[in-house]
């Protein structure tokens, strides 16, 4: 399957021409699309994991950067993802350091003894497993997430 080296878009095979933005293709197009990234140079499996390695971060570079929906896809579910936990880690904190300043603070203590750790395990999980699956140039989606991560990165 060959996409457009400016758009992303899936040619037809042996087109010289991208339907969707009428960029000529080089004379790999034909077999080699997923090979070279629109942008990047990486191949999509490599793209596609390299889009997790710095959680959120790295999702966004690659979402736009790289236009072939497989990248786009694995990169939306990073930012989804890891910017949930990250936002969950935040506000724990923030509720943690409340607690303790109103004199509760065996409730802060709870949540960075019981939830911090289990967060961190949950999230050390998804991220290895997405990084496998993408490197596997599988198009897995995480359960709700990967729903929401296919509506931004536009199918």
């Amino acid at each position: 399957m060959a996409f457009c080296a400016k758009c992303g878009a899936q040619l037809a095979g042996g087109a010289t021409f991208c339907s969707g933005c009428g960029a000529a293709q080089g004379s790999g197009a034909g077999g080699g699309g997923t090979s070279a990234a629109a942008g990047t140079g990486l191949e999509e499996n490599v793209a596609g994991l390299l889009s997790y390695v710095a959680w959120w971060v790295t999702g966004l570079i690659f979402f736009v950067i790289d236009k072939r929906p497989f990248v786009r896809f694995h990169a939306a579910q990073s930012m989804v993802t890891f910017g949930a936990i990250s936002a969950l880690y935040v506000v724990l904190a923030i509720f943690a350091a409340v607690s303790a300043m109103m004199g509760v603070g065996l409730l802060g203590s709870l949540i960075s003894l019981a939830l911090y750790p289990l967060i961190g395990l949950g999230s050390l999980v998804a991220w290895i497993l997405c990084m496998i699956k993408a490197f596997g140039h599988e198009r897995f989606k995480l359960p709700f997430i990967g729903d929401i991560a296919e509506n931004i990165a536009g199918k």
